[in-house]
């Protein structure tokens, strides 16, 4: 027997309204993400073709039935779901891990604070050891630490981050001894377990007595924390997700938690402590189902098919059946969007939250975390699909990829399949891009994305091989201002119908200075390639200067004099013909470089 609310046939969610405004609404949702997820669930694959499946078909024609009937919906019908009057939602109060972690002052960035760019570069052992001490509240000793004895790489940190080193070293009890030899390593890499160590012991817990090092992780979900479990090298956006799920949880020997402690010791503000109290909406991921949302305690959330925006279709012993869920203050992902989440108030007078516009529930019969038995129940409640990839259409760009936030994505057509050259200065002006969360949506499939380790450990999402970025220069979602800069960031089409192509692999090449003429009198390159000069004449000086002039009318590239065995090397990115000359020889020694 069907589940109370959902044994009705299809064509009741016709003629529940007026016929109009139902065909306003099937209008204004056909785009977006769960009604995509609908697609997903009602179709099956085989061989890489959508086959609907029969009972769907039967439903799809029912439903055009009902909309051919218009005017003919029985006054029964209509009747029997005078509770389900369209609702006003209301903004909810929800804000990031990011945004929380941010106000409380937990974590504060770097000279420009807790940018994009911030979130998105390599967490380094001196910002894991500074939240320690921050969270145990003793950030402000260690800056007020006058011992001069240090570890021997502290001269690669500024004055007051010595005063950290020195403070640490001066207590071997916390637990920061170092990496041997007497080095700290403050801009060496750090590792999951090594923040989730940080945070264990922030609770209380003790290592060798509470948990082992190696079964950090294991120890770390049994206590609640989860979020950056096989992260790998973090970045700060992780620190920012676990740090928040850390300070709602207790410390070990007392009914206080941790945001409760660190108000104690007037690290934080008590005004603001509440926040980090707000109940959580989480993402998991489900082999078969790919991610979907959850609550705090990892329960599912689903929605219903025959509700419509804003509106809540399950009432009486449905409502039983599928308890709604409501939240006054949430805590997201930075993944997900705040915008997204409203509050409505249903006909029972009781208040519920919905997620672009559909209202989120339980099933009764989900018993632990990680349970969806609710999915596909009578082929109308499904769990709430995320993904963290779309596309969206940007006027001149055509079709682009963009985050779950609407923020463009690029490639680097200097990276070759699964490997990324951007580093250092490149990728503070390109954040990387990665997420656990890409999924089947509209324009995409989730076997096109893949996961790189990049140089430093960290993990990055790759789209048909190519890495992905943002830019700096983007600050809200719609900006594509890294299309084209350089002629090497480009966003990408995914509807293109073949894969992005990076160019060739850039080289190296070298030129001898050698009897007063270049060794090569016409040198063809790829571009990006680096061409390094050596004078090799004894007792005459050389160098290399274009003749091509930039904007300023300076020469495009320019060497120092070289001495005798000297080098000197430059970096052409754009295609082009370039001849240089040797200034103090320019009648006679003269070349070109021609860049593909």
């Amino acid at each position: 027997m069907p589940l109370a609310g959902t044994d009705s046939p299809p064509f009741c969610l016709a003629i529940r309204k007026n016929i109009f405004a139902f065909r306003k609404t099937v209008s204004r949702f056909a785009s977006l993400p769960w009604m995509q997820a609908v697609y997903r669930a009602t179709n099956t694959y085989r061989g890489g073709i959508s086959i609907m499946k029969k009972r769907n078909r039967m439903a799809a024609m029912l439903l055009t039935s009902a909309l051919m009937l218009g005017s003919a919906v029985p006054v029964w019908a209509e009747e029997a779901h005078t509770g389900a009057a369209e609702a006003t939602a209301t903004a909810a109060n929800v804000k990031t891990d990011v945004q929380i972690v941010t106000e409380l002052g937990v974590l504060q960035g770097d000279g420009s604070g807790v940018t994009d760019s911030y979130l998105a570069k390599p967490t380094t052992r001196l910002q894991a050891a500074i939240l320690f001490l921050r969270l145990n509240g003793l950030e402000a000793a260690a800056l007020a630490y006058k011992g001069t004895d240090n570890f021997g790489d502290a001269g690669a940190v500024n004055e007051s981050n010595q005063a950290i080193l020195a403070y640490l070293k001066a207590n071997p009890q916390l637990g920061w001894t170092g990496t041997g030899d007497n080095k700290f390593e403050p801009a060496g890499p750090i590792m999951d377990q090594q923040y989730y160590k940080v945070l264990l012991e922030s609770l209380g817990q003790k290592q060798d007595t509470d948990f082992k090092y190696d079964e950090t992780i294991a120890f770390a979900k049994n206590q609640g924390l989860s979020q950056i479990a096989g992260a790998g090298a973090l970045r700060n956006r992780h620190i920012a997700a676990a740090t928040a799920e850390a300070l709602k949880l207790n410390v070990k020997g007392g009914g206080k938690t941790l945001i409760d402690t660190l108000v104690e010791q007037k690290v934080v503000d008590a005004g603001k402590a509440s926040a980090a109290g707000y109940a959580s909406i989480r993402l998991a991921h489900d082999m078969t189902l790919g991610p979907y949302l959850t609550d705090q305690a990892g329960m599912t959330l689903y929605y219903f098919t025959k509700d419509s925006e804003n509106t809540s279709a399950c009432a009486d012993q449905c409502a039983v059946n599928w308890p709604v869920y409501y939240a006054e203050n949430i805590q997201i992902p930075s993944e997900l969007n705040a915008a997204d989440f409203q509050t409505i108030v249903r006909a029972d007078g009781k208040k519920q939250t919905t997620y672009r516009g559909m209202p989120l529930y339980y099933f009764f019969k989900d018993a632990k975390a990680g349970d969806v038995n609710g999915q596909g129940v009578n082929n109308v409640w499904y769990v709430v699909y995320h993904a963290a990839v779309s596309v969206t259409e940007k006027d001149g760009l055509g079709k682009i990829l963009v985050d779950s936030n609407g923020k463009t994505l690029y490639m680097f057509t200097k990276d070759s399949k699964d490997t990324s050259v951007c580093k250092d200065a490149c990728e503070t002006n390109w954040p990387i891009f990665y997420t656990e969360h890409a999924a089947d949506a509209t324009d995409l499939k989730a076997a096109d994305f893949g996961t790189i380790v990049r140089y430093d450990g960290t993990k990055q999402t790759t789209y048909k091989g190519m890495p992905l970025y943002y830019f700096f220069k983007d600050t809200k979602a719609g900006d594509a201002n890294g299309q084209g800069v350089n002629n090497v960031w480009f966003v990408i089409d995914p509807t293109a119908g073949k894969e992005p192509a990076p160019q060739q692999t850039a080289k190296t090449y070298a030129v001898e200075m050698a009897n007063f003429a270049f060794s090569q009198e016409i040198l063809t390159v790829e571009a990006g390639s680096t061409i390094t000069f050596t004078n090799k004449d004894s007792g005459a000086e050389h160098n290399a200067v274009s003749d091509m002039l930039d904007a300023d009318g300076k020469p495009v590239f320019a060497t120092k004099l070289l001495a005798a065995g000297e080098s000197a090397s430059i970096t052409l990115d754009k295609p082009g013909e370039y001849t240089y000359y040797c200034e103090p020889h320019k009648g006679f020694m003269k070349a070109t470089i021609i860049v593909k």
